[in-house]
């Protein structure tokens, strides 16, 4: 479809974003107007212009999810693209309930806008304002904190997810909060005043399914959970005669005469299912009836910008737990930044509890984040064995951490210490894949994901002997 003619409306309250937003849009071939009021704005809806509508939330005359339902009600047909510098969970679910077209957080990539301006305009988004209804709830009941980009596409999908009944699977490692975000959906959805029932399927045999189905005195699950969400746990790990029974399950609740009842689905799986399918570890056909809405939950360590404001939020709900009320200051908060937190969000609320509860110091600096996070990690060396659940890189941060200390304490040059670490992980991870692989340097290519040449020439480097791998 030709742009030309067509007309967007750009209400900002900072005249360079205008300009820019401005100048981006007419390289496009678009007509804009600008303005840096909602009031004006307003006028220009009620007298009829536009056909779309760009615009900031907070503007100096007043807020726009105010005049919002007014303009849907004025204009029904008019996509509002709403953006906000106040990245939350709170201002993507309001722009969605207020009825916007769409939520755009700031900053964002000026082709990002473009294209979906495009897309608003060609219309390949249904339009539903069903949500107008409901009323946002306060920002500190919700149970998502974080700002950074990475959150901003779980605000965006679920804002737009919680006013439909369709399937959800939330996918993501273990300790991201993946049962928060199904509760959201709950809470922020149609079924908010129904129940809200969880299965794990963790290790759950088939009888035990059944049994969890059907229920006691003949009430089972989908009947405790009518008129709310069935939350379904544990996806991954569950036992593939378990997949082939709830697969049989959900394909006979999914007709016309359903016993599942008034229910929403929504599943959890700490790893990438498409993958296990490919695998054959799970199945293909209990995937694809699961997979309508997809929402995948990022890892701690890929949105490190949030991790301040969650450690805050932790200190002052162990101050309402009673643990003794504490506060971080800017080092503490530096500190927690360059920890990678394999636990993700469940380890970081872990750490701020037992700091809230056990620190006689009022103010949590950087000095006692790290002794609490060394002593936490360094624990299994110091005891002369590595527990089960040592993470790669827990057992990597204490051996450097002794290497560091031993070589400081000795005089000793630490002007090859990359190299050095980077060849002691190296040997046993070559060495035991070309065992695996029984020499085969192809294949051991394959598996550590390198380009083989390379592969060769990190195996010259390190004097390895390509026959040591074979059987």
């Amino acid at each position: 479809m030709s742009v030309a003619g067509r007309n967007v409306l750009i209400a900002d309250d900072d005249a360079s974003i205008r300009l820019v937003l401005s100048q981006a849009l007419a390289r496009e071939g678009y007509q804009v107007r600008a303005t840096g009021n909602a009031a004006t704005l307003w006028k220009w809806i009620k007298e009829g212009e536009g056909d779309l509508v760009l615009t900031d939330v907070m503007m100096p005359d007043g807020n726009l999810f105010d005049y919002l339902p007014r303009m849907r009600m004025e204009r029904p047909k008019l996509p509002i693209i709403v953006m906000s510098a106040q990245n939350t969970l709170l201002t993507a679910v309001s722009a969605a309930e207020h009825g916007a077209y769409e939520y755009l957080p700031k900053p964002f990539d000026l082709d990002v806008m473009v294209g979906l301006v495009r897309r608003a305009l060609e219309g390949k988004k249904d339009f539903n304002a069903s949500n107008q209804q409901r009323k946002a709830e306060k920002e500190e009941r919700l149970p998502l904190i974080g700002r950074s980009l990475p959150m901003q596409e779980v605000y965006r999908t679920l804002s737009r997810a919680a006013g439909f009944d369709l399937t959800v699977l939330i996918e993501g490692e273990s300790g991201v909060g993946k049962k928060l975000v199904a509760r959201v959906l709950h809470e922020y959805g149609r079924r908010k005043s129904g129940p809200f029932v969880t299965l794990s399927l963790a290790a759950l045999d088939p009888r035990s399914l059944d049994q969890a189905i059907e229920g006691h005195n003949g009430i089972g699950l989908f009947a405790q959970a009518a008129g709310g969400t069935l939350f379904l746990d544990g996806l991954a790990d569950a036992p593939m005669p378990t997949q082939a029974r709830l697969a049989r399950i959900l394909a006979d609740t999914s007709g016309p005469k359903s016993s599942m009842g008034d229910v929403r689905l929504v599943a959890a799986s700490d790893r990438e299912l498409k993958g296990l399918v490919m695998n054959g570890a799970f199945r293909e056909d209990l995937y694809y009836r699961l997979n309508v809405v997809t929402i995948t939950v990022p890892p701690l360590r890929e949105r490190m910008s949030d991790v301040p404001d969650l450690a805050r939020a932790f200190l002052a709900r162990a101050t309402k737990d009673g643990l003794g009320e504490k506060a971080l200051d800017k080092s503490g908060a530096d500190e927690l930044e360059t920890w990678s937190w394999p636990g993700n969000v469940r380890e970081l609320e872990n750490v701020m509890r037992r700091i809230a509860a056990l620190s006689p110091d009022p103010v949590i600096g950087a000095d006692t984040i790290r002794r609490e996070l060394f002593r936490e990690r360094s624990q299994p060396i110091v005891t002369g064995h590595i527990g089960q659940d040592d993470d790669l890189e827990t057992v990597a941060r204490t051996a450097i951490s002794k290497l560091i200390a031993q070589a400081s304490a000795s005089g000793k040059s630490m002007t090859d210490l990359h190299e050095s670490v980077i060849a002691a992980v190296e040997r046993p991870l070559f060495e035991l894949t070309l065992r695996e692989t029984r020499g085969n340097q192809i294949k051991a290519a394959d598996i550590l994901g390198l380009n083989r040449n390379t592969l060769r020439k990190r195996l010259a480097l390190l004097d390895i002997d390509v026959g040591r791998g074979k059987a």
